[in-house]
């Protein structure tokens, strides 16, 4: 049998994740033969037989020469061989139905973004960046449904449109990026509400800000792309402390978060995001970064 669906899995140098995510796409709900996992490797310092010993018979693995999670999925694309495309994470966990949704969504659309989940290591003990992660991190049904975009962790699109709409690229927010220009291209977005990925949440504030250290250069250069990119980008950011009051009531009314402790925690956090962002985020547009 051919294979409907390639999974592409960008990998640097996390083997116990890939070995989790791997995992879990064995077990999903579909025939094994109906898809492939190619796993593109961005040079881990273990070594491509290291990766090439975790993925076992599970799925193939292709050396991704150019450094970045979007040449490798370009080059995870270009080995692989089915007519649908299916996108993750090597840190992430798809629910057994994640494929099988996923490729349903694609009846109705010309690509889809899935629903995406946050865990953490102890509900009863979070962090206060894992409770700040629960309520802010990967709403996806938002980033879908009103900003026109789906992250890279749960994507879902046919080989014809990645090859009309071209590779992802760096230097930007890649996943808002790729998925403007389908839009632009006109292709239907849609929301596969019951493909579900889990990611772990962030787990200290070292973990957080390197995080948006990369979501801001990326966004920067996002930015940049237009006209008088600079300062909507400064003039946005100074605005950012005010979304400390504006969505401290999302955290005090979370279901996600299970004691006032993990609200005080996830408070404090969101605090300290917003702040560090607006400062990092002027310093990289007055070329002080």
């Amino acid at each position: 049998m051919t294979a409907a669906v390639s999974v592409i899995i960008p990998h640097y140098d996390d083997l116990a994740r890939l070995d989790l995510c791997l995992a879990a796409l064995e077990a999903q709900d579909l025939p094994r033969d109906a898809f492939e996992i190619v796993v593109a490797d961005n040079a881990s310092p273990a070594g491509l037989a290291a990766v090439e010993a975790v993925a076992g018979g599970r799925a193939r693995v292709v050396l991704a020469a150019e450094k970045g999670a979007g040449p490798a999925r370009n080059a995870g694309v270009a080995a692989s061989k089915a007519p649908l495309l299916a996108f993750t994470d090597c840190d992430c966990v798809p629910a057994p139905g994640w494929l099988s949704a996923g490729l349903a969504a694609l009846e109705t659309c010309d690509l889809a973004g899935g629903r995406m989940v946050v865990s953490v290591t102890d509900e009863r003990a979070m962090t206060g960046a894992e409770a700040f992660e629960k309520v802010f991190a990967f709403d996806n049904r938002s980033y879908v449904e009103k900003k026109g975009f789906s992250v890279t962790a749960n994507l879902f699109c046919g080989r014809a449109v990645f090859d009309a709409t071209g590779p992802f690229r760096t230097g930007v927010s890649e996943d808002v990026e790729w998925c403007h220009r389908a839009g632009r291209k006109g292709y239907r977005l849609g929301y596969a509400e019951r493909a579900v990925v889990a990611h772990p949440a962030r787990r200290d504030w070292g973990e957080l800000k390197r995080k948006w250290q990369r979501m801001n250069v990326e966004g920067f250069g996002l930015a940049m792309q237009g006209g008088k990119g600079r300062l909507r980008w400064i003039g946005r950011n100074l605005t950012m402390p005010l979304s400390i009051v504006a969505h401290a009531p999302r955290v005090l009314t979370s279901p996600l978060l299970p004691d006032a402790g993990a609200r005080a925690r996830a408070l404090a956090m969101l605090a300290r995001v917003r702040l560090w962002r607006m400062t990092d985020a002027i310093a990289l547009a007055m070329g002080r970064h």
